[in-house]
């Protein structure tokens, strides 16, 4: 039996489920001390929320572990720590106890001189649900092992102080009633119930939803099953009371809705002289979303929105769903250049993904701000340039302002360009398609008043906003609701390009510098597009011309790449300079130089077969074009690691 001088010798455990349990882990016990007799063990401190949400769905006794206590220290506190010394200490109790009220409940007594067990007085409200339940646990994050909690289970089982089991299917008194169950409804739930109120769904319609989900998997089988009437009537209250201003001061009512949301921070500095404000916001259900879309797929970096209008510009990470719908997955709030310091919270990111599924890994991240050292332009691209301050040479006035305003973003461009490959035009539209829809949110002119504070902009986004996300997903998944949905959702430009017949299609594979396709709205209006199946198709269509990827050249690219006849990638080129340079240069993690090798490898073969086409004719070279109307700047890192 250890001491608690060895815990940091014990080994750190990290089940591979997404939720565990105390099942799932090696308990030691103690050996003298405060804690002596306690089962401990170590577990990343990333991961007690999911231990929690284990341990109050355990089948014999399910619970509701409540915060019964806390406690915090800052980093240089203590000069000589103890091994067991914390930064963070938290009590966690089961909801049925401490307390026992089932006597004064039942008329056995008139209950008093019962006091609570920890001194705190009653909680109003829940005299109910106190059975005298003495399961408990502590959890420390270590002063010395920031990365480590430390779990101490006091006493794991669901008992009174008589040993019994005062809930749960164990306990006979509790057969037939709710607490066999547990005594709240499930965080999953809460959520769910919010975002259907917030999207506008009536109670009596989340009622009559929920009847038939739980008649649909065979009747009640947990406390989620029990949603009542008052239950939803609660949440909208909360709702209706809830203000996004919770202090005249903007940056106190920030602060306040960090403490009081810190499961949705994911990152938080405040503002000083020598570091800017920082917030990275992202909720379970947004997290479940990355893990699940972002796994082997694309993330994009959506940055700088409202730089104008808003106090501080915000960024969001989307990742893509089968339907080519961008997901907002975290956002960003920032004083600063968001390039500058993404440094202090992507590491972090990436360490509770792989945390939750040490197996994610991410296929391609797309950038929006090719903000990049420039070393070289392309010879063709200055050759344009140059001609085009030639023709208006004579314009001082439009000159001054073409070289200030437009130059350095065409020379970002074209490095851009020829340093990183251009993605593909779904997630293109699908970015720009989320620009819009928060565009359309956010700057509504009802709310110019609010533009100025940064608590507005928290409270749209993690509520109204969200919940539109939530539930398209949902609707999705179920076929529920269908009816509510955000009809921008299902009408996006790959959703309208899969309704445009191939017969409308007029290519000729032997001359693939234009296309043509018949309107669906008019069919004696055909519009052009050129260089079709490529990264800078063009199409002459109204939404198009607006700046944005339209349904006509995604269209053009699934019936390019259907009939094989789509020209060799500049991405390809880009992407595969990039794993050479990896080559002539290694760099020290032997996993990135293994992965150049093998990818470097297969390209090579990828791109032979290539070539051997073009030298068949039926393939043509691909020139380089900067596209002034098309969203280059939409990046595409090479995957790694």
């Amino acid at each position: 039996m250890p001491r608690m001088e060895d815990i940091l010798n014990l080994p750190v455990q990290d089940p591979p489920c997404v939720e565990f349990s105390a099942a799932n882990l090696k308990w030691v016990k103690v050996e003298g001390g405060r804690q002596g007799g306690d089962d401990i063990a170590l577990i990343p401190f990333a991961r007690v929320e999911e231990f929690v949400k284990g341990e109050s769905s355990n089948a014999e006794c399910p619970a509701s572990f409540r915060i019964e206590s806390r406690r915090k220290r800052s980093e240089g506190s203590i000069s000589k720590p103890r091994v067991d010394g914390y930064l963070e200490y938290t009590l966690y109790w089961c909801s049925y106890g401490p307390e026992d009220y089932r006597d004064s409940e039942s008329g056995n007594g008139d209950g008093s001189n019962v006091k609570p067990a920890t001194g705190k007085g009653s909680r109003p409200g829940r005299r109910h649900m106190m059975r005298g339940c003495l399961c408990h646990f502590t959890v420390k994050r270590l002063y010395t092992r920031p990365l480590l909690a430390l779990i101490i289970y006091n006493q794991r089982k669901h008992v009174d102080k008589t040993g019994a089991p005062c809930h749960g299917i164990l306990d006979r008194d509790a057969v037939g009633t709710r607490a066999m169950y547990a005594p709240r409804i499930s965080e999953d739930l809460r959520q769910k119930v919010m975002s259907m109120l917030y999207v506008g769904i009536s109670l009596d319609n989340i009622i009559q939803h929920h009847i038939e989900a739980v008649q649909g998997h065979g009747g009640p089988h947990n406390r989620d099953d029990f949603l009542t009437r008052n239950d939803v009537r609660n949440m909208e209250r909360v709702i209706r009371n809830s203000s996004h201003e919770l202090h005249v001061d903007d940056e106190c009512s920030v602060k306040m809705w960090v403490q009081r949301h810190h499961k949705h921070v994911f990152f938080f500095q405040d503002y000083s002289v020598s570091e800017p404000f920082i917030l990275v916001i992202q909720t379970d259900w947004q997290l479940q979303q990355m893990l699940h879309y972002g796994n082997n797929g694309l993330m994009s970096f959506h940055s700088t929105f409202g730089s104008k209008k808003l106090k501080y510009p915000l960024s969001t990470l989307l990742v893509f769903d089968s339907s080519h719908n961008a997901i907002p997955v975290a956002w960003i709030i920032t004083s600063s250049f968001v390039g500058q310091f993404v440094h202090k919270w992507i590491g972090l990111l990436a360490e509770r993904i792989r945390t939750k599924d040490p197996r994610w890994r991410l296929s391609a991240f797309l950038v929006d701000n090719p903000s990049f050292d420039i070393s070289t332009i392309s010879p063709n691209s200055v050759d344009t340039i140059e001609e085009f301050m030639q023709v208006f040479v004579d314009q001082c006035a439009f000159m001054d302002y073409f070289k200030s305003q437009w130059l350095p973003h065409i020379e970002l461009w074209v490095t851009g360009i020829r340093s990183l490959p251009v993605t593909t035009p779904e997630p293109l539209a699908a970015i720009e398609t989320y620009h819009l829809r928060l565009k359309s949110k956010l700057f509504h002119e009802q709310n110019v008043n609010f533009w100025p504070r940064v608590d507005w902009l928290i409270h749209t986004l993690t509520t109204e906003f969200h919940s539109l996300y939530w539930l398209d997903q949902y609707s999705m998944e179920t076929g529920y609701f269908e009816n509510l949905r955000d009809d921008s959702f299902s009408t996006n430009a790959w959703s309208q390009a899969l309704h445009i017949p191939d017969v409308n299609v007029m290519l000729d594979e032997q001359n693939l510098q234009l296309a043509k396709i018949i309107s669906q709205a008019d069919r004696t209006l055909a519009y052009t597009i050129w260089n079709p199946g490529s990264e800078f198709s063009l199409c002459d269509c109204p939404w198009s011309r607006l700046g944005n990827v339209c349904e006509h050249v995604i269209k053009l690219a699934m019936v390019c790449k259907s009939r094989q006849v789509a020209r060799p990638l500049l991405a390809a080129q880009v992407y595969r300079q990039a794993l050479l340079s990896l080559l002539q240069n290694p760099p020290d993690d032997p996993l990135v130089l293994e992965y150049a090798i093998v990818h470097a490898t297969r390209l090579q073969q990828d791109i032979k077969g290539l070539e051997e086409l073009s030298n068949s004719g039926l393939l043509q070279p691909l020139p380089l074009e900067v596209n002034p109307h098309m969203a280059l700047n939409h990046q595409l890192f090479p995957r790694l690691p």
